[in-house]
C-alpha cells in the first residue's frame, strides 16, 4: 500500500516539525561552553536551564491530556506550535539567566504537547499497516538534527553568538507552521465519537485503563534505559575509549547518517515483517552492542564508529517499531490523551534516568568513568523487561485488529445489501 499525495505531505510536514522540536531540545547542551560565560552563570545554573525544559514538558503533557481529544487536532497542533515558536524566540532574545530559564520553561511547556498532537494525527490518518513507514520517516528527524542541524547551529553560534541558532529554528518553524495552516486538513473525526467532556474524568480514565497502563510502562522503560546511558557517553568516549574531542564530530556524523538511512528502511520492515519482530530484532542488537560498547577501552576510531552505528540501528529498530505498535493501543476517542501522557512519561523518565545514572557512574581524577558498564547492564535489564511488556502490547493490538476486521466486513455487507 503506497502513500497518496496528501499522505506524503502529512509525513513530510510532521517530519520537519519533529526536526524543529528535536533540534531545539538538543541545541542548548552543546552550547554550554558559550552560554555559561556569555550570561555569567555557573554550571549548576546551566543544568537547571537544561532540565527546566524537560520538567515543563512533562507537566504540560499531563495537564493537557484531559483536553487533548475535545478539539480538532490541527487546531491543537497550531496553538501549541505557535507557543513553542514564541518560547524559542524568547530563548534567542534572552540575555540573563532568569530570562533564559523562563524561556526554556515556556518552550518545553508547549513542545511536549506538540509532539503528542503530531503522533495522534499520525494515528488518526494512517492505518496500522502503514505506521511503521510513517514513524520511520518522522523518527529520522533525530538523525537529521544530528547530521545537519547541530553542526550548522554550532557553526552559527561560533560566528554570530550562542543565541543565533534559535533564530534559525524560529525561521524553520514559520515555514512549517505556514504549511500546516495552508494544506493540513482538519483532523476531527474523533469528535464524532462524542469524547468525554469532563477533562479530569477523561484524564483519570486514560490513566487507569489497563491496556494503556502496559503501554505507559513500556514507554517509561524504553526511555529510562537510553537516557541513563546517553548523558555520559561523551565523557566515556573521550576519557575511557581514548577518542579525541576533534573526532567526536566524525562519530556523530557517521552514526547520524546511518540513522537517517536506516530509519525509513526499518519502518518499511516493521510494516512488512511485523512490528513486534522488528522490535525483537532491535532488542537483540541493542543488548549485544551495549554490552560491547560500555566495555570499550582504547580502541581505534573505526571500531568505535562501527559499534556506535550498530548500536544506533538497534535503538532505532526499537524506537520505530514500538512507536508504530503502541499507537494501536488507544481508542480513537482517547488518542490525544494517551499520546500526551506518553510524551509526559518520556520526559519525566528521561530526567529520572539521567539523575540515577549520575548516582551510578563516578569520574576519577584523570577523567575516566567508573561503573559505566553497570549502566550498560541496567540498560540490558530494561530492554529485556520492555520486550516482555511489548509481547503483551502486541497481543492486545493484534487481537483488537483481528476483532475489528470481521466487524468492518459485516458492516460493509450490510451496507451493500
Amino acid at each position: 500500500m503506497g502513500f497518496s499525495g496528501y499522505q506524503k505531505f502529512v509525513v513530510a510536514v510532521l517530519a520537519f516539525l519533529q526536526f524543529t522540536i528535536v533540534l531545539d531540545f538538543m541545541l542548548l547542551a552543546p552550547l554550554g561552553a558559550l552560554v555559561v560565560p556569555a550570561l555569567h552563570i555557573t554550571p549548576e545554573q546551566f543544568g537547571r536551564v537544561v532540565s527546566a525544559y524537560a520538567f515543563a514538558a512533562g507537566v504540560s503533557g499531563i495537564l493537557a491530556a484531559g483536553y487533548a481529544d475535545r478539539f480538532d487536532r490541527k487546531k491543537i497542533l497550531l496553538v501549541f506550535y505557535a507557543g513553542f515558536m514564541l518560547g524559542t524566540l524568547f530563548c534567542a532574545l534572552a540575555h540573563t539567566y532568569v530570562l533564559l530559564l523562563l524561556a526554556r520553561m515556556v518552550t518545553g511547556m508547549f513542545a511536549g504537547v506538540v509532539g503528542a498532537a503530531s503522533m495522534a494525527i499520525v494515528t488518526d490518518l494512517f492505518p496500522l499497516a502503514m505506521r511503521g513507514r510513517v514513524m520511520g520517516f518522522i523518527q529520522s528527524a533525530f538523525a537529521a538534527s544530528t547530521v545537519l542541524g547541530l553542526p550548522l547551529s554550532l557553526w552559527m553560534s561560533s560566528r554570530w553568538g550562542w543565541n543565533s541558532p534559535f533564530f534559525l529554528v524560529v525561521a524553520v518553524c514559520t515555514a512549517v507552521g505556514g504549511s500546516i495552516i495552508g494544506r493540513l486538513r482538519p483532523v476531527n473525526a474523533h469528535l464524532a465519537l462524542r469524547p468525554d467532556k469532563n477533562p479530569l474524568h477523561h484524564l483519570l480514565h486514560t490513566l487507569t485503563t489497563r491496556s494503556y497502563l502496559i503501554g505507559f510502562a513500556t514507554t517509561a522503560l524504553l526511555t529510562m534505559g537510553g537516557f541513563m546511558l546517553m548523558p555520559y557517553s561523551t565523557l566515556f568516549v573521550v576519557h575511557n575509549v581514548g577518542i579525541s574531542i576533534e573526532n567526536l564530530s566524525v562519530v556523530y556524523l557517521v552514526t547520524g547518517l546511518v540513522s537517517a538511512v536506516m530509519g525509513p528502511l526499518l519502518g518499511r520492515a516493521s510494516d512488512t515483517f511485523g512490528k513486534f519482530r522488528v522490535f525483537a530484532f532491535g532488542c537483540a542488537v541493542t543488548i549485544v552492542m551495549v554490552l560491547i560498547y560500555t566495555r570499550l577501552s582504547n580502541v581505534p576510531l573505526w571500531t568505535l564508529i562501527t559499534v556506535s552505528a550498530l548500536l544506533q540501528i538497534g535503538i532505532f529498530s526499537r524506537m520505530i517499531s514500538s512507536s508504530a505498535l503502541m499507537s494501536g493501543l488507544p481508542k480513537p476517542a482517547d488518542r490525544g490523551a494517551y499520546m500526551s501522557i506518553s510524551s509526559s512519561l518520556q520526559q519525566m523518565s528521561g530526567g529520572l534516568a539521567a539523575m540515577l545514572g549520575g548516582m551510578v557512574v563516578v569520574q576519577l581524577d584523570d577523567g575516566r568513568l567508573m561503573h559505566f558498564d553497570t549502566l550498560g547492564d541496567i540498560l540490558v535489564c530494561t530492554t529485556l523487561a520492555s520486550f516482555v511488556l511489548m509481547y503483551f502490547v502486541n497481543r492486545r493490538v493484534m487481537g483488537a485488529t483481528a476483532a475489528a476486521h470481521p466487524a468492518a466486513l459485516e458492516s460493509k455487507v450490510n451496507q451493500e445489501s
